[in-house]
């Protein structure tokens, strides 16, 4: 079960990670202050929640979408928000964040082994490769394996071997299932539309995507953004099928919830139909065109046995 002190890591390396991002620095406080609090704590959070849930969390002044977010560090020991910010940083960036690294060692680093996630530096810090470089010696590299073993391991990501799987872990009884919110598809063309105005304008801070990205070229936008409480990180679409349809500039994915169970979904421009030219949600477009006020029925399918004429 994580420690206070983990929790607490935890909070401050999400609030780093945002802070990278350009993210609102109120957000970033907020997630400072939590960690602070955390730390701070006379007892464990685990005692907190049985006996109070996140109410007693918010009684140290952490907020409702923080408190889910140190709920499910508590329960899981991991945060797939953090596993995703941690994705999105530039790889040469990402070195640098780890303690022994500082831009000329990691600049190194990357060039000479072509290292670009910290599972990669984990393997070369265990192979006897990055102690072979300038600068390196078992001091140093000792340093940066204990450094990325420990940010990989509070991930859920680690590389090493483990002993065995660990048993199912269920919350308790008190603590309800978390469920993000759906939001409305008005909500969600919004947030899209703010998205793709302020990428074109070059108002967003980029990142440079590790996948169908050779030349490492920093060209995604990232907007973090709010809706009626809601938090949005937003991201032109980098998958094999976006490159390969060359919509890489027009698929836009929206990730929502409160910092704890993210949701996702996509939003492009459509080409068939009474909807072809608008900005429609992927497995939405129903309530869009209700949105656009189109009369439109999705095609019912087709009886068995019967052809389409």
């Amino acid at each position: 079960m994580p420690t206070n002190d983990d929790i607490a890591r935890g909070l401050d390396r999400v609030a780093e990670l945002l802070e990278l991002q350009a993210a609102n620095p109120f957000r970033v406080h907020a997630y400072r202050h939590a960690a602070d609090a955390v730390r701070e704590l006379d007892e464990p959070v685990s005692a907190v929640l049985a006996r109070e849930g996140q109410t007693g969390l918010k009684a140290l002044g952490i907020g409702q979408a923080i408190a889910s977010v140190v709920e499910e560090l508590h329960r899981t020991g991991h945060l797939r928000m953090l596993e995703r910010l941690e994705r999105e940083l530039p790889p040469l960036q990402r070195l640098q964040q780890v303690p022994g690294l500082g831009p000329r060692l990691a600049r190194q680093v990357y060039a000479a082994l072509h290292v670009e996630t910290l599972e990669e530096l984990e393997v070369a810090a265990h192979d006897g490769s990055l102690e072979r470089l300038p600068g390196f010696g078992p001091r140093r590299t000792q340093l940066v394996r204990d450094a990325v073993a420990g940010r990989l391991q509070r991930s859920g990501r680690s590389t090493r071997v483990s002993a065995g799987p660990s048993p199912p872990r269920t919350p308790p009884p008190h603590l309800p299932a978390l469920h993000p919110q759906r939001p409305p598809v008005a909500m969600l063309l919004d947030v899209d539309a703010e998205y793709r105005k302020r990428a074109d304008a070059g108002a967003l801070p980029t990142i440079a995507p590790r996948r169908f990205n050779p030349k490492h070229v920093t060209w995604l936008p990232v907007l973090h953004t709010t809706r009626n409480g809601l938090r949005f990180t937003a991201l032109f679409s980098n998958t094999a099928r976006a490159h390969q349809l060359g919509t890489t500039h027009d698929w836009v994915v929206l990730y929502w919830g409160h910092d704890h169970q993210e949701s996702q979904c996509t939003v492009v421009t459509e080409h068939r139909g009474p909807l072809a030219g608008r900005r429609v949600v992927r497995g939405r477009e129903l309530e869009c065109a209700r949105h656009y006020g189109i009369g439109w029925q999705r095609p019912l399918p087709l009886a068995p046995g019967r052809a389409a004429s």
